[in-house]
């Protein structure tokens, strides 16, 4: 099987029925484009089908190939939730107090809220793999791959939480305020702080390279080639008036892109914050018509997916092929192991790294546990589970999933449209700033480097909605998922550190030693701006702060000079 890949979901063959040269005429000008896209995949096919080659190797087991960076990612997903102590299960309920602000100031270093990096994480990952890849992970797999997603979801929450918190622990803050972090920053400071600065340098630069070239294919060109072709096929398709005006949906996308992109994370975060509840909310909302219309079947859905997970009804291989499926939709649709949430959750508002490890638990939460379930049950509910996938395409899985939407009325999937591009949309803003930290990183955060970027960034929005580069696409799809390879090893040299950090943080909570910060300093989800007079107060009890702390360190070393005892800097 062909594997494209995708930063959100797993796609088995080349989207040809998508493809912008899909409704090209004679006296198409995409004519143009389709030999620009030729000319390109020639170079680039020998180069993507190697590296895919080496990204993608599986082995044969039990009747299908399993991808070993499956279990790359699945395994450090499991080691995680074990060794922090099940955190999805036990920290939960105080992710919620810190989400709501309840534990950071406005005064602390960073930029965003705990919300804002949220929501920016997601819009990167809840996109087409939701719609789409799970109901081919269905339609391959059989009912019981739902479950597996659900499964490894919960898994993935403790990975985000790794590198969330790792992200703010080794970030670097600005004098002007701005912060630089992410795997490249705590693969760095972070091995050199455990004695292994070489491997450190080697793969924090290892990261950002393949980070710079994982995010033109699959945070930029396929989601405004997905983007532009869907809303193309939704009004009309080939008689549609947008068939050969792909370029004029780019130039709308990059457009609104640019307005928001060149703002850096504040601008990004703002919008990500409003765009990303609204999708979910609209996605959340049609989903649960289409179950409402379609209720009497969900006792039935429920028990195949159950009885499926472990029968593999429906695929080669049996329950270790429906595994398999399920798992590489959940791990790929949520992109745990990444390391995209280290760079998100980085430019957070806080003092302690923890706050954020607690917060990014709710994205594989929601990407891959409440989003994927609802895709699940609406396409087992409607008996689509059984359908011919077609190609396997992100096109076939979208069709299934509009399908759904369709037993509701006929204009229904109409709304399914709406949430795609708004997904694409917000996938292109969250992997502008991904991209953005990986080129600062490389270049020493120059300015020129970053404004270059930006501008070719929005240029290839445009490119990926008129052509298709397939080869490019791959190529920059299996650099994105190399990323896995440095962050994974860095995630696991510094797993001590993690758990410190949020046991540590665990048992002030515990303690009751943790208290609210006060309302009117509390970084709220969107109001996280202090007031100068806030700064100043603030200062004056840090400075307090500081003081009660030196004296009670000079009476307890006063009191064991009393005592004969010679302290560390006494000699």
């Amino acid at each position: 099987m062909n594997l494209r890949t995708t930063a959100d979901h797993l796609v088995p063959s080349p989207l040809t029925d998508l493809t912008p040269t899909a409704f090209a005429g004679p006296a198409d000008p995409l004519v143009l484009a389709g030999g620009v896209d030729a000319a390109v995949d020639s170079l680039f096919a020998p180069i993507a089908d190697a590296l895919s080659a080496i990204v993608f190797f599986g082995i044969p087991i039990g009747g299908t190939e399993l991808p070993l960076i499956i279990v790359w990612l699945m395994c450090g997903a499991v080691f995680l939730t074990v060794f922090l102590r099940f955190q999805p299960i036990t920290g939960l309920r105080h992710s919620v107090r810190v989400i709501r602000g309840r534990l950071t100031r406005k005064t602390d270093p960073g930029e965003v809220s705990s919300f804002q990096a949220l929501a920016t994480e997601l819009s990167g990952t809840v996109g087409l793999g939701n719609i789409a890849g799970v109901a081919v992970a269905i339609t391959i797999g059989g009912p019981g791959a739902a479950l597996w997603i659900v499964l490894f979801g919960f898994f993935a929450m403790t990975m985000k939480m790794a590198e969330a918190t790792l992200g703010v622990k080794y970030r670097e803050v600005r004098a002007d305020g701005t912060t630089a972090g992410g795997p490249m920053y705590y693969l760095r400071k972070g091995l050199a702080e455990i004695g292994r600065p070489r491997t450190g340098r080697f793969l924090a630069g290892f990261y950002a390279v393949a980070t710079l070239i994982g995010v033109f294919g699959a945070g930029n060109l396929f989601q405004a080639n997905q983007g532009a072709a869907i809303l193309v096929t939704a009004t009309g398709g080939e008689s549609s008036w947008l068939a050969d005006k792909l370029w004029l949906i780019g130039l709308v996308m990059a457009a609104l892109a640019a307005l928001v992109i060149l703002g850096g994370i504040t601008k990004i975060a703002d919008w990500t914050s409003a765009i990303t509840p609204l999708m979910a909310v609209l996605y959340v909302v049609g989903t649960l018509a289409v179950l409402a219309v379609n209720v009497t079947q969900i006792p039935h859905a429920i028990g195949l997916i159950l009885a499926g997970a472990f029968t593999g009804e429906g695929i080669t291989g049996g329950i270790i092929g429906v595994a398999i499926v399920g798992i590489q939709r959940a791990l790929f649709s949520n992109g745990g192991g990444i390391g995209t949430a280290g760079m998100a959750h980085s430019a957070v508002k806080t003092r302690d790294p923890a706050t954020e490890g607690f917060t990014a638990l709710w994205e594989p939460l929601i990407d891959s546990v409440v989003i994927c379930t609802m895709t699940s049950l609406a396409i087992v509910t409607t008996g689509l589970y059984a359908a011919d996938s077609g190609d396997g395409s992100t096109a076939a899985g979208v069709a299934l999933t509009a399908q759904a939407f369709g037993t509701v009325t006929s204009w229904f999937p109409v709304l399914l449209t709406v949430c795609v591009v708004l997904f694409a949309f917000s996938t292109v803003l969250s992997y502008a700033y991904y991209g953005q930290q990986a080129i600062g990183y490389l270049t020493g955060n120059s300015p020129l480097a970053k404004q270059v970027f930006n501008v070719v960034w929005v240029l290839m929005i445009v490119v990926g909605a008129a052509a298709s580069l397939d080869a490019v696409m791959a190529f920059s799809d299996a650099m994105l998922f190399l990323m896995t390879v440095p962050n994974l090893i860095g995630t696991y040299f510094l797993a001590r550190i993690v758990r410190y950090e949020i046991l540590k943080h665990r048992a002030k909570v515990d303690g009751g030693v943790l208290e609210d910060v006060p309302e009117d300093l509390r970084v709220g989800i969107r109001d996280h701006a202090p007031t100068p007079e806030q700064v100043a107060r603030e200062r004056s009890r840090i400075l307090t702060l500081r003081a009660k702390r030196e004296r009670i360190r000079a009476a307890f070393r006063a009191a064991q000079k009393a005592r004969g005892v010679v302290l560390p800097g006494d000699v």
